[in-house]
């Protein structure tokens, strides 16, 4: 269970590793440096990938594009290195971005912003169709999703509250019912951050600030814990052929990784046996 170091390009804000199935390769972002980049596991080869416009999550789309959802609420499809617009900006989140994105099982698209001084985060749905609507306000940092394996429910993680909520969601219509608290993480243990769900239904948290990854149960205990050199663990996700390698991602926000941790702003992997993970949904955004 050691975190095994793949790539290490000292990312200010590694985020949102996400495994890209037609191409087997895993991609991931520095959000406030702008730059994608991704990972090959067949061949252990790593590069940069995209430069340009902050891109704070990103999905595949079925026909294997990426779907970057970025600064100042701009969303763009991303293929052999053109970007085609689906939304310029969002007026309202001039001084926003996107933090992170989620498809759900009928290829709509779960997007969440970050809260500035005009206004607090935001959590909007982007449909199939492209039309874009706002379905839940107030939030400071709008951040880590996933889908309960039967899709009868979602969880949403808040950030700057240090908490991660559950709605009942209806596939059919995309809607998010039944807000409820799911885990409030205390105060001297970091902030949760980026999660994806496990094939046995077991959620998988980052710790930002807390240097680990939490596993829990359905119900909100913990069931295990799995240190990090690097402090500030971002995000997490399943990748592989068989999706059983784990792959986190951390970040360096501060001058020296001597305050950080060995590895900050590096992509780890790691394996655990009987462990998989669920396949992500392809967006379906038609453009």
């Amino acid at each position: 269970m050691q975190p095994e170091l793949i790539a290490d390009y000292q990312c200010h804000t590694g985020e949102n590793p996400l495994w890209h199935p037609l191409e087997h390769r895993i991609y991931w972002t520095d959000i406030p440096r702008g730059k994608l980049f991704r990972y090959d596991p067949a061949t252990g080869n790593h590069e940069q990938c995209y430069s340009g416009i902050p891109v704070g999550g990103f999905t595949v789309q079925a026909d294997g594009a990426l779907l970057l959802f970025m600064a100042h609420g701009a969303i763009a499809k991303w293929h052999n290195g053109k970007l085609d617009y689906i939304v310029k900006e969002i007026p309202t989140e001039r001084n926003s971005r996107f933090n992170d994105v989620i498809a759900d099982p009928e290829g709509r698209v779960f997007c969440g912003t970050i809260g500035t001084l005009e206004h607090r985060g935001r959590l909007y749905r982007l449909d199939t169709d492209g039309s874009l609507r706002s379905i839940l306000e107030g939030i400071g940092i709008s951040n880590g999703m996933a889908f309960t394996p039967d899709h009868r429910q979602m969880y949403y993680t808040d950030s700057l509250l240090r908490t991660i909520y559950i709605f009942d969601y209806n596939k059919k219509t995309g809607t998010l019912t039944n807000q409820r608290l799911w885990l409030q993480t205390p105060e001297n243990a970091g902030t949760p951050d980026g999660m994806t769900v496990d094939s046995q239904g077991y959620i998988w948290s980052a710790r930002w600030d807390g240097g680990a990854l939490y596993r829990y149960t359905h119900d909100g205990k913990e069931k295990r814990r799995i240190e990090f050199p690097a402090k500030k663990v971002s995000s997490v996700t399943f990748g592989g052929d068989n999706l059983g390698d784990i792959y986190v991602t951390t970040a360096l926000t501060e001058s020296t990784k001597a305050k950080e941790g060995t590895g900050a702003g590096a992509l780890f992997r790691l394996r655990i046996d009987g462990i998989y993970g669920l396949p992500e949904f392809f967006s379906r955004v038609r453009i």
